[in-house]
């Protein structure tokens, strides 16, 4: 039984996600975790795990990666380098040594042991910029990471990005005037003043990237200035600068296996693990719309019991029930968020149990807080739509990320000269 807004959804995703200006849909390097025992992996800004991983060019700003390897508690030797792209996240042409300074490929020298926890793992950790590499150009920026110092044994891929602060990017996020899209969507206009900064065509040289949540999943790329006034670019567009507004994302309290916190409605300890079932979420197409705070799809770890998080943090098997009359036959149901890297896969699938009429799954999750929702994906379209289980309101509350590029077509490469983050509610 389909929703009554879903078609309005459904044109809402594919409007945004395929008929804006988006060459950079190849992702010839995306976000991905390639290793199966590889978990819980964060990269953000040092000092606070909930930052996007966004640093300046010239300021004291660090990135830090974590992650777990699952391989019952034995320590691997990871090495990594970083890959500069171009602002549609294909490699740039640029050799290694014109963006790094330092050594091209080094290793992971920081890694503890799990401690006093029932599922064993190695937590590795990398801060960049350190003594072995700092960077020198603004940009976009691949962090690759592979094993045993062969870089065709990749573990993963990580985004971020490197900027400069030379010109003003200021926005605005609105409900849109489009009566299609004015209940379900978010309008972002964006001005950016070059004050002094040279750019001589501003059709070509430069290009604007907007993302909702930091989620590149979710980005309108190479947006032109819809007018100029002397040294202001203006995007104040209808349509093309509209996303799904999307819904507050569900929760997950998971911080302790002592107490029942909200959203879970049992705990049990079934050999050799803690098993944490969360009360059956019903799909929120049509209904009204209820604000919550959260996290914008990201997580955090953190256990009541322990004091080094990092390493005392179990891993616990969390059970996902989402009740639905019947399977649906064109698609497969994900249960989505920053912890499954906004991707899709064997990791997050939920199987349809026919005898209790929903899409269930269980995930290995390390203790702390989580946000996530559900998610279809069309057999034949491959796009994640969310509003088809979670609806979709012009009230949400999100993030917005915009990057602004100039190309350098001198040095050959795509340069982040500024970026400003809004959100739709907090101002």
């Amino acid at each position: 039984m389909h929703p009554g807004n879903l078609k309005w959804g459904k044109a809402l995703i594919m409007i945004c996600i395929y008929l804006t200006f988006m060459p950079g849909l190849a992702q010839v390097i995306p976000d991905k975790v390639y290793k199966e025992s590889i978990r819980t992996v964060q990269l953000h800004r040092e000092g606070w795990e909930l930052t996007y991983p966004i640093m300046g060019l010239t300021s004291e700003d660090r990135l830090v990666l974590n992650f777990d390897d699952l391989s019952a508690g034995k320590v691997s030797d990871y090495s990594y380098t970083v890959i500069h792209c171009n602002a549609f996240w294909e490699p740039s042409s640029i050799p290694p040594e014109d963006y790094i300074d330092g050594f091209i490929i080094n290793h992971i020298s920081s890694f503890s042991n799990s401690f006093n926890t029932f599922q064993a793992y190695v937590n590795y950790n990398l801060v960049i910029p350190n003594e072995d590499i700092s960077l020198k150009l603004s940009g976009n920026y691949i962090l690759r990471v592979f094993e045993n110092f062969n870089e065709d044994s990749v573990v993963m891929t990580k985004r971020f990005v490197v900027t400069e602060n030379l010109v003003s990017v200021g926005a605005v996020v609105k409900r849109p005037i489009l009566g299609m899209f004015r209940d379900n969507g978010q309008e972002v206009d964006v001005t950016v003043d070059l004050g002094s900064f040279p750019v001589m065509d501003p059709f070509s040289e430069v290009n604007l990237t907007i993302c909702q949540n930091n989620r590149w999943d979710l980005a309108i790329y190479d947006l032109k200035p819809l007018f100029i006034r002397d040294n202001l670019l203006v995007y104040d567009y209808q349509k093309e600068n509209i996303f799904p507004g999307g819904n507050e994302f569900r929760y997950a309290d998971l911080k302790s296996v002592r107490y029942l916190s909200e959203a879970i409605s049992s705990i049990e300890y079934i050999y050799p693990f803690f098993h944490i079932f969360l009360y059956p979420g019903l799909p929120r197409t049509g209904r009204n719309y209820f604000f919550h705070d959260d996290l914008n799809g990201r997580f955090f770890i953190d256990v009541q019991e322990g004091v080094k998080k990092d390493v005392e943090a179990d891993y616990v098997l969390v059970h996902f029930t989402l009740p639905y009359e019947a399977p649906l036959t064109d698609g497969d149901v994900y249960v989505f968020g920053a912890f499954s890297d906004w991707n899709v896969g064997e990791r997050n699938k939920m199987v349809y149990n026919l005898e209790t009429k929903a899409y269930e799954t269980i995930i290995p999750l390390k203790q702390g807080y989580y946000n996530y929702e559900y998610v279809y994906v069309h057999t034949d379209k491959g796009y994640h739509d969310s509003p088809f289980l979670e609806g979709s309101y012009y009230e949400t509350e999100n993030d917005y990320v915009i990057y602004f590029y100039y190309q350098d077509r001198i040095k050959r490469y795509d340069r982040v000269i500024g970026h400003q983050i809004v959100n739709s509610v907090r101002k």
